[in-house]
């Protein structure tokens, strides 16, 4: 990603029209995707600050419509058209998350992409935002990838979720800690690009074809 695709904490703020503050808030959050250079500076693809922009405008014009009773034909689309594919991963490395976020950014997949950097995280994240296709770490402090993954598969309710590893573990390693779980992708590190791409076009497409049939 490009200087000219990012910006600063204080240039986003300037774009949004908004305080420094409120969009650190939106950072920490997860609305807004970020990540730190190796000074401690935060970088913000402007991509995500026109998407969140847009998002505003979008409901403002419709708290506008509603309140004046009558609904129009941009309304009518919006609420006809299908959400994006949503994409969680959960990754503990910094500098890990800033590759997986270059690499994402750039792949023109069509899906809201979202970071967590531990699996305490994630399960929160999960349960306010169901993803359609998680990317997991598997050695992390705390609550790991395994458990992250075992809490998902033991809910009925978010059975539908295509789930992928991505760890530098050995296969023996793997089996120590129980193998990969049925129905769990696994890609070692350090991660082929092409396989990852193609994995999530499928799951991104699967997702949009499902939303279409209704």
């Amino acid at each position: 990603m490009t200087n000219n695709e990012v910006c600063t904490t204080q240039q986003a703020a300037g774009l949004l029209g908004i305080s420094v503050t409120s969009v650190q808030q939106l950072v920490e959050t997860g609305v807004l995707s970020a990540w730190k250079t190796q000074g401690g500076h935060r970088r913000i693809p402007l991509a995500a600050v026109r998407a969140y922009k847009d998002v505003v405008a979008t409901r403002a014009s419709t708290a506008a419509e509603r309140a004046a009773g009558s609904p129009s034909p941009s309304m009518t689309a919006a609420a006809a058209a299908p959400a994006p594919p949503s994409i969680l991963v959960v990754e503990d490395v910094a500098t890990q998350r800033m590759l997986y976020q270059n690499w994402l950014s750039g792949w023109d997949l069509g899906a809201e992409v979202r970071f967590c950097e531990n699996g305490y995280q994630a399960l929160i994240e999960i349960a306010r935002h169901k993803p359609d296709v998680l990317l997991a770490d598997i050695v992390m402090e705390g609550i790991d990838g395994y458990t992250v993954i075992q809490t998902i598969m033991a809910d009925p309710m978010l059975e539908d979720i295509n789930i992928a590893f991505l760890s530098a573990l050995t296969e023996q390693e793997l089996e120590q800690r129980g193998g990969v779980p049925p129905g769990v992708v696994f890609f070692r590190k350090p991660i082929v690009q092409d396989e990852l791409r193609g994995y999530l076009r499928a799951c991104c497409a699967a997702r949009v074809r499902r939303s279409l049939r209704g």
